[in-house]
């Protein structure tokens, strides 16, 4: 064979694993209105950028199935692996190199073989060693038993993938992205990743429909296990999205604040910013309102909406500098922070940690949740693990205290210690203390307030030594006692942040 005969068969080889080879899989595809791997992978990839690695792999099974018809139905052993750049126009060609691996479910259900498998842990290696971030799609069912071609193996449980997958946190930024079913190993994929974006047509689940059956739990159809509704609440997933298109968009969004500083911002008119919170300290506001006045336009996306709501995590910008956000939210709990607020948080702080990103940190809180059932949901072990994230923070924090600044609580929004920020600072509204004012004033003078038995007169006093405390705890009394660095003009909050930050620097 000559080299323009060889040339023609590689194209013809290399040709067979695009869409346009697969007509069929496509229509089957595209009725459930899903889009293909190599669909995603273009949306993903900045143009003509993806280098592809193992391109020629089909699975394991040529003992049972002709070369041909493996070659059509399981081109590149069902997953997309390789090198791209995405968001270099934005951040540059360095910045914006990838590592990339895509589950492809037209190829047996995005199952596992053996070559799937080697060419993850190819890609796997190469990240590692280069330090690139990656962002794997993992709709799949999990391991493959058909591929005969193994005979080296009995379980075949010595593989490297899912410890060389996990080992990268911390090292690199990892992002999954799921559409459709995510079973076992590709649910243990999607589960390791740092971010975890899934679509409202997902359902996750460390064991699908055939292996829950066969250890005797019953039958289930693939749709009861694990749906977005559940592995949102309960924080399995981070991100919910209408479609891939979406999920592939916030994908890049989120990758964009791993990769650098943007030139080009604005902003909302600042003296907006008082006006949010309402004039009565006993009344709710919303917090997203607050943070998307005080972000760059557009720049506020939220992680872990539908987990530990008492406590807001996401990323914005600030004058086009990336930072993770946590922030209180007194809507929900009263801005409490219960166990799962605080296991929510500890993990997104040492995201951001891992990864250089500053963190600013909008407190409102009357402290940790209390009372037996907070105990039944072991916050003594979460919320500790609170103090131990922040304790460990590698990264600036800036603390601005919005009104509520309570107790355990709120030395936990400020990464363990009001000493910890770089910068830790109030808003005139402000108030502080070592627990909540109405609980401290029912500790602090009960006898005073049994002694009285007229109950106006007893809601009176009670009201008045109330007063009495928050006078003493305003922010301005905080910070005439260097217990804060500063009470500030909501309006200027964007400016002493992004100061801070800059001295960090």
């Amino acid at each position: 064979m000559n080299g323009h005969e060889s040339t023609t068969e590689l194209r013809q080889l290399l040709a067979a694993t695009e869409d346009q080879a697969r007509p069929e899989a496509v229509a089957s595809r595209r009725a459930k209105g899903h889009r293909t791997a190599r669909e995603n992978l273009d949306d993903l990839c900045d143009p003509g950028s993806f280098i592809e690695y193992g391109q020629l792999a089909i699975a394991a099974q040529r003992g049972r199935r002709s070369e041909d018809d493996l070659r059509h139905n399981t081109p590149a052993d069902g997953v997309i692996t390789g090198l791209a750049t995405i968001n270099a126009a934005q951040f540059g060609p360095a910045a914006g190199q990838v590592a990339v691996a895509i589950y492809d479910y037209t190829v047996l259900a995005g199952t596992q073989g053996y070559f799937h498998h080697k060419k993850l842990d190819r890609i796997l290696e190469v990240a590692n060693r280069e330090l690139l971030p990656i962002v794997m799609y993992t709709e799949g069912g999990g391991g493959r038993p058909g591929d005969t071609d193994v005979t080296t193996q009995i379980a075949g449980l010595d593989l490297p993938t899912f410890a060389r997958w996990a080992g990268l946190s911390g090292v690199v930024p990892r992002i999954a992205v799921n559409n459709g079913y995510c079973f076992a190993g590709n649910a243990a994929l999607f589960g390791s990743a740092d971010l975890r974006i899934a679509t409202k047509s997902s359902w996750i689940g460390m064991a699908g429909p055939a292996m829950i059956e066969g250890g005797g739990l019953g039958r289930f159809e693939a749709t009861e296990i694990g749906p977005v509704e559940v592995q949102s609440r309960n924080g399995v997933i981070d991100l919910v999205c209408a479609d891939e298109a979406e999920a592939t968009a916030c994908a890049r969004q989120l990758l964009g604040y791993f990769q650098g500083i943007i030139d080009e911002y604005e902003c909302a008119d600042q003296s907006a910013l008082a006006a949010l919170l309402p004039a009565d300290r006993r009344y709710s506001y919303h917090v997203r309102r607050v943070i998307e006045t005080l972000a760059d336009t557009g720049s506020f996306l939220e992680m872990s909406a539908g987990f530990g709501g008492a406590v807001v995590t996401g990323f914005i910008r600030l004058e086009g500098r990336p930072l993770g956000l946590v922030a209180s939210d007194c809507r929900v709990l009263g801005g409490a922070i219960d166990a799962d607020a605080a296991q929510k948080a500890a993990r997104f702080l040492r995201l951001c940690s891992s990864h250089g990103l500053p963190i600013l940190s909008l407190c409102d809180t009357p402290g940790f949740m209390v009372g037996p059932a907070s105990e039944e949901q072991a916050a003594v072990r979460h919320m500790s693990d609170l103090f131990v994230a922040g304790a460990q923070l590698e990264v600036p924090l800036v603390a601005v205290f919005l009104r509520k600044a309570y107790g355990l609580g709120a030395m936990a929004m400020a990464g363990g210690s009001f000493a910890g920020p770089v910068y830790a600072a109030a808003w005139p509204s402000g108030e502080f203390g070592g627990m909540g004012l109405e609980g401290a004033v029912r500790l602090g003078f009960r006898k005073e307030l049994e002694a009285e038995t007229d109950p106006k007169k007893r809601e009176a006093l009670f009201d008045t030594l109330l007063a009495s405390l928050y006078d003493k705890g305003r922010a301005i009394e905080a910070a005439t006692h260097l217990e804060i660095d500063a009470v500030i003009d909501p309006a200027d909050t964007r400016r002493h942040v992004s100061r801070a930050l800059a001295t960090a620097d």
